[in-house]
């Protein structure tokens, strides 16, 4: 089958187009004929090694965190799926490869794709629905009347977590330019604060929940907006001790997580508020109950731009460069 892949970690230039051997079926594998990728800032860190630390994949491998197909294949023990099915899916982390002609992966990580989606609209679900649901529903339990701050909010995260939000009927504020102030009230924010006028720290106050997407000051600043108890869900800043306890990291590698994240823990603590690092998992069960809210209008995909599978270096490059405008950036495999 092509694929794009890792020859060895590093800049643009280490993802190469080739053909490799199609992917092995396990018996409780589907292997899904990939109609639609879509490109993440994950695959960026992946390419570059940023995370080797805690995803230590071996090159060459191929890239990709979240695609939709159709199941060619099934093995013996699947039940969920047969050949025809329509399907999309964040793989699980040790089994990546979107950005390639089929993928095997585990039946569980796997649900039907929404009937009211495009292929290309419900590739750019997976991973970004994932996240704001473990962020909002699994991590903070948000609960309806609490308020909550999601950070760059025309992003692949935001657009979906404001939509979520609203659902669970928080109160919303959110972080954007003023270009896109009209795109995420009209995807429910109450509050926009446009982030290169005004510092949303010296605006917001008594927040119960913040989803950080884009670390460094914000997540530092976001500490303060938060009231005593609140929590900043975040997935740009520091792993934490419990993520290396759930990615079940050595000793080692589990006292140099807790060193990178000591301080934003502390500087939490003493203000009486709570500091949490998710990195998604894969979770067809959660995948599921997105698909319901989809498929009721609660939620709608944002698609900035689809480029073709030989294209997907310039996909790449189109996000690496910050050149999307709001939503995902998709890969097609044809004209789904």
């Amino acid at each position: 089958m092509k694929a794009f892949v890792v020859d060895h970690y590093g800049d643009a230039g280490t993802v190469q187009a080739r053909d490799v051997p199609d992917p092995v079926v396990g018996e409780d594998d589907v292997l899904v004929r990939i109609h639609a990728a879509s490109v993440n800032p994950l695959d960026l860190k992946i390419r570059s090694g940023d995370l080797k630390a805690i995803l230590p994949y071996r090159a060459p491998f191929v890239l990709g965190n979240d695609l939709a197909g159709t199941v060619v294949a099934a093995g013996s023990r699947v039940t969920r799926f047969t050949v025809g099915d329509e399907v999309y899916a964040r793989p699980n982390q040790n089994r990546i490869g979107a950005f390639a002609e089929l993928i095997a992966m585990h039946q569980d990580d796997v649900a039907a794709k929404p009937a009211t989606l495009t292929m290309t609209e419900a590739a750019s679900i997976p991973l970004v629905g994932l996240t704001a649901w473990q962020a909002l529903v699994e991590r903070a339990n948000l609960r309806p009347g609490q308020k909550v701050l999601i950070h760059a909010g025309a992003g692949g995260v935001g657009t979906i977590a404001i939509q979520l939000a609203k659902h669970l009927g928080a109160q919303v504020a959110t972080t954007a330019s003023s270009a896109k102030t009209d795109l995420v009230r009209t995807l429910g924010a109450d509050v926009v604060i446009d982030y290169t006028k005004q510092p949303f720290a010296t605006v917001l106050r008594d927040y119960d929940v913040v989803l950080d997407t884009v670390g460094g000051d914000t997540l530092d600043q976001s500490l303060r907006v938060l009231k005593p108890g609140g929590i900043v869900v975040s997935v740009a800043g520091p792993p934490d001790p419990a993520f290396a306890r759930q990615a079940g990291a050595n000793p080692v590698v589990r006292l140099a997580i807790a060193a990178l994240s000591f301080r934003i823990r502390r500087r939490a603590r003493r203000l009486g508020v709570r500091y949490s690092y998710l990195f998604m998992r894969a979770s067809g069960d959660q995948l599921r109950e997105i698909t319901t809210l989809i498929d009721a209008g609660t939620i709608r995909p944002s698609v900035d731009r689809a480029f073709d599978f030989a294209s997907t270096r310039e996909a790449l490059a189109y996000v690496e460069e910050g050149r999307a405008k709001a939503g995902k950036v998709v890969i097609r495999m044809d004209a789904a």
